[in-house]
C-alpha cells in the first residue's frame, strides 16, 4: 500500500482532502463473498467499488471489474487489489488531483497515521474543490487588472456584504455546481465571495466593518456561491472586497446593465440534463 504523505508546508486557507472528502463511507469484509458484494454494486446507484476494511483498517480496495467472471463464492480478499494508493486527510486536494489523475483510479481511500479509515475522497470531490474558488492570487490578479485598465489605484478590504446589495456580472450559473456549493455552505466551508464597491460611503466600510446602508456591490466572482447561499435562506457573506474609486467607469457594470442583471433573481440556473443540445439515447433512437 502506498501512502501519500500530507504536505507538512501547507498554507493556512489551502483546500484539504479533509475539506472534500466523504466522511461516512460504505464498506466490504475481507471475509465477503464475490456473490454479496456483486449484489451491493448492482443495486448501489453511488458506487461501482469499496475498500476492502478489517476494522476500520484499510486491506484493500474491490471493483466490478475485479470480480467479474469470478466464483461466486470467492471471498474478497483473495480477489481486491491490494497494492492500491490512499491519502491522508491533512494532504492538499491538489496533490490529491495529481494522484488521480496519474493513476487513473477514480476514488482514493483516506487513512490517518494508524492507516485507519477516515474518509474517502473521489475524482469528483476535487473537481468540486476547484470550480470557482476564491484566492488571494485570484483577488490580486483582479485588483491589478483594474489599475492597470483604469489607470487607477484600489484597495482591498474582507466583509460580510448583505446579497440584496450585489449586482450579478454573470447571467447563468449550473445546476449540478449549485448543489455542490450548497453542499459546502452545509458544512461550512464556502470561499469568500469576489465583490468590487465602487463608491465606498464611509471609513467604516473601508477599514472592513460592515454597513447597515451599502450601495449596490458588482459581484465578481461567486455567482454559484451566492445562489446556493439564498437557497439555504442566508442572508449576507464573507468577501473580499476591491475598492474602486466611483468615478471608475467598469465594463463589467456596462455588461450587466446591458444584459439586465440587477438582483439575483436574475440569474438563470442551468441544468444540462434538460438542455436542449444534450440528447438521450432514447431519443435519438
Amino acid at each position: 500500500m502506498d501512502v501519500v504523505a500530507p504536505d507538512g508546508g501547507v498554507a493556512s486557507g489551502t483546500a484539504k482532502v479533509s475539506d472534500y472528502m466523504t466522511r461516512d463511507v460504505a464498506t466490504v469484509s475481507p471475509d465477503a463473498t464475490v456473490e454479496a458484494v456483486a449484489r451491493r454494486i448492482s443495486e448501489s446507484d453511488d458506487h461501482n467499488g469499496y475498500p476492502v476494511c478489517d476494522g476500520r483498517r484499510v486491506e484493500g480496495f474491490v471493483t466490478a471489474r475485479d470480480i467479474l467472471l469470478e466464483d461466486p463464492e470467492e471471498p474478497i480478499f483473495k480477489v481486491m487489489s491490494q497494492d492500491l494508493v490512499v491519502a491522508h486527510p491533512d494532504m492538499k486536494v491538489d496533490e490529491a488531483a495529481r494522484v488521480i489523475l496519474r493513476s487513473g483510479i477514480q476514488k482514493l481511500p483516506v487513512v490517518d497515521d494508524a492507516g485507519n479509515l477516515v474518509g474517502i475522497i473521489s475524482n469528483t470531490d476535487v473537481i468540486r474543490s476547484q470550480i470557482e474558488r476564491a484566492t488571494p492570487e485570484k483577488v490580486g490578479k483582479l485588483m491589478r487588472t483594474l489599475e492597470s485598465i483604469h489607470d487607477t489605484e484600489v484597495e482591498q478590504t474582507r466583509r460580510e456584504v448583505p446579497l440584496d446589495a450585489l449586482t450579478p456580472t454573470q447571467g447563468k450559473v449550473y445546476a449540478d455546481e449549485l448543489e455542490g456549493r450548497t453542499y459546502e455552505l452545509e458544512r461550512g466551508l464556502a470561499e469568500p465571495l469576489v465583490v468590487i464597491d465602487c463608491a465606498p460611503n464611509s471609513e467604516a466600510e473601508k477599514s472592513g466593518e460592515a454597513s447597515d446602508a451599502e450601495d449596490d456591490l458588482l459581484l465578481a466572482d461567486g455567482h454559484h456561491r451566492v445562489m446556493a447561499a439564498d437557497r439555504v435562506d442566508l442572508d449576507r457573506m464573507d468577501a473580499y472586497v476591491i475598492l474602486v474609486d466611483e468615478d471608475v467607469d467598469l465594463g463589467m457594470a456596462k455588461t450587466a446593465e446591458k444584459e439586465g442583471l440587477e438582483t439575483l433573481d436574475d440569474i438563470e440556473v442551468v441544468d444540462y440534463a434538460r438542455h436542449p443540445l444534450v440528447e438521450t439515447t432514447k431519443r435519438l433512437q
